[in-house]
């Protein structure tokens, strides 16, 4: 897959789009969730990042008229623990956009559902 991002600049527009909702639905790609968490764990707690997460998504759903039914706290943690598990195994003094790129490395192809959480 390459490096996806080259500046914290990329990464603070994706934050932003997220954050006022300028993002379209199908802009908000798997990558882009994985960026905004990975930049709220690497500024926060994970139960920090977790909330920051969870209202975001909320507000993004009901900006675009997705039903909410969609979100998943279950889910949520799953990859914030995914993440942080990814972000410990770097080197402390590793940039954003180094730690960005490596989860978006090993987890952009993942998924996880309610249905396989019982695998976590």
């Amino acid at each position: 897959m390459g490096e996806h991002y080259q500046s914290e600049q990329e990464i603070a527009a994706v934050v932003e789009g997220f954050e006022t909702c300028r993002t379209s639905k199908e802009g908000f790609t798997h990558l882009s969730h994985l960026t905004v968490a990975t930049c709220y764990l690497c500024n926060s707690t994970p139960e920090e990042a977790f909330e920051k997460m969870r209202s975001g998504l909320l507000r993004f759903l009901g900006h675009h008229s997705v039903n909410n039914a969609k979100y998943s706290d279950r889910v949520t943690w799953a990859w914030i623990r995914k993440i942080q598990r990814v972000i410990e195994q770097m080197e402390t003094d590793c940039s954003l956009v180094v730690i960005s790129n490596a989860v978006l490395e090993q987890l952009g192809q993942h998924r996880i559902t309610v249905e396989n959480l019982h695998d976590e």
